[in-house]
């Protein structure tokens, strides 16, 4: 009999907590979008590529709506049970909270396990994997992003020019770079002939110019030089093209724990260094872990007798998830400004819901309610004043 309860209040569980997974999970790639349009419209990446980007950037998105999606899950169908007069029947029958917990408790234990799998082996992986596949788009297809007779500045610091692009795109004519690296100098590239050549090792795409001239004007405007070369090779950054899509420049998000601990070992880093490094440590085990937590506090907020039981349980949901991730992120800011450990700052999210729904979950157990409580003090203070 106890099978086939925990089967039934598991299954209330899963389906709306794959609705909302991938309800969440949609919400939050509609936010990368935009940038995903443009490597399709502007930049011609095929739909297979943008497919695979999509994939190697999930990750990063489930870590966070598993957790969410859970708690919700549970409102809904705790709020479900209890709205149907469901739990009532239960504990009439003589199945006690702790037995109504075992099937969330398994779902808390399966979500736990895919977050883990996903921060602490996925997310390293795809981050890396991720910033591969945009090189080697960008090294294929920088060249078809370049139309001519338009100034690009996709390059970081370089304003290019192409008089001529054949429709193959494998090599520019009649090329202007307005070159601005180095301040104070202002650098103009005139070649007959460019094209990109990329170096998969050291993730560098170069242009490669032929037959051309450099032109320097020094800052006063009193100084001229010029300096003519058969070939000259440009380095190109293209971390302003790629910045919206991957955070290459947080290299701790890339590594898997054991680099972590490793990098945090090596001498002369800085305290910012440091502190950034264990973060990224500490969430890998925080943040899966969270699902725990979520679970325990979800069952006692859910069984409650209302009618918008849906709604009800999103909004709860919502507000709770909200006062999580504003702790987690004023922790981590404390962290990383040198004000708390990182172990207090990390955790400390995790230490209070887990405190906030044990007590709830025994407040519950015992069938005390605070709603109650609170209102009985309340008329007991009011009839002695």
């Amino acid at each position: 009999m106890n099978k086939i309860i925990s089967r039934y209040i598991f299954r209330e569980i899963a389906v709306p907590f794959l609705i909302i997974l991938f309800v969440l999970t949609f919400v939050l790639l509609m936010g990368k979008i935009l940038q995903i349009m443009d490597l399709m419209v502007n930049k011609g990446i095929r739909v297979l590529d943008i497919g695979h980007l999509i994939i190697l950037i999930m990750p990063n998105f489930m870590l966070f709506t598993i957790p969410i999606a859970l708690l919700i899950s549970i409102l809904i169908a705790m709020g479900r049970l209890s709205a149907d007069n469901e739990i009532t029947a239960l504990k009439a029958s003589g199945v006690s909270l702790i037995q109504i917990y075992y099937p969330v408790a398994i779902a808390s234990l399966l979500a736990f396990v895919c977050a883990i799998v996903i921060g602490y082996f996925l997310v390293p992986q795809s981050n890396f994997a991720t910033k591969r596949l945009l090189f080697k788009l960008a090294s294929q297809n920088a060249s078809i992003g370049i139309k001519e007779k338009v100034f690009n500045s996709d390059f970081k610091d370089l304003l290019l020019y192409a008089d001529k692009v054949p429709a193959d795109g494998e090599y520019m004519e009649g090329v202007i770079i307005s070159d601005n690296r180095i301040i104070g100098k202002q650098n103009t590239i005139l070649a007959k002939k460019a094209f990109l050549v990329a170096d998969p090792k050291l993730m560098i795409i170069k242009l490669r110019m032929e037959d051309g001239s450099i032109h320097t004007v020094s800052s006063d405007l009193k100084n001229y030089r010029k300096v003519d070369f058969k070939s000259y090779d440009v380095n190109l950054d293209l971390s302003t093209a790629l910045a919206a899509l991957t955070d290459a420049s947080k290299s701790s998000t890339e590594m898997t724990m054991t680099e972590l601990l490793e990098r945090m070992k090596k001498p002369g880093l800085d305290g910012a260094a440091v502190r950034e490094l264990a973060i990224e440590v500490h969430k890998k085990f925080s943040i899966p872990l969270s699902c725990i937590f979520f679970g325990l506090l979800a069952l006692p907020l859910g069984i409650t007798s209302h009618r918008a039981v849906k709604s009800r349980g999103f909004a709860v949901g919502i507000m709770i998830v909200a006062a999580y991730y504003l702790l987690r992120v004023g922790g981590e800011a404390l962290v990383e400004t040198g004000r708390l450990a990182p172990f207090i700052g990390v955790w400390t999210p995790n230490f209070v819901f887990a405190l906030l729904g044990v007590y709830l979950f025994y407040m519950a157990n015992k069938e005390i309610s605070l709603f109650r409580i609170a209102y009985a003090y309340f008329w007991k203070n009011k009839l002695k004043g």
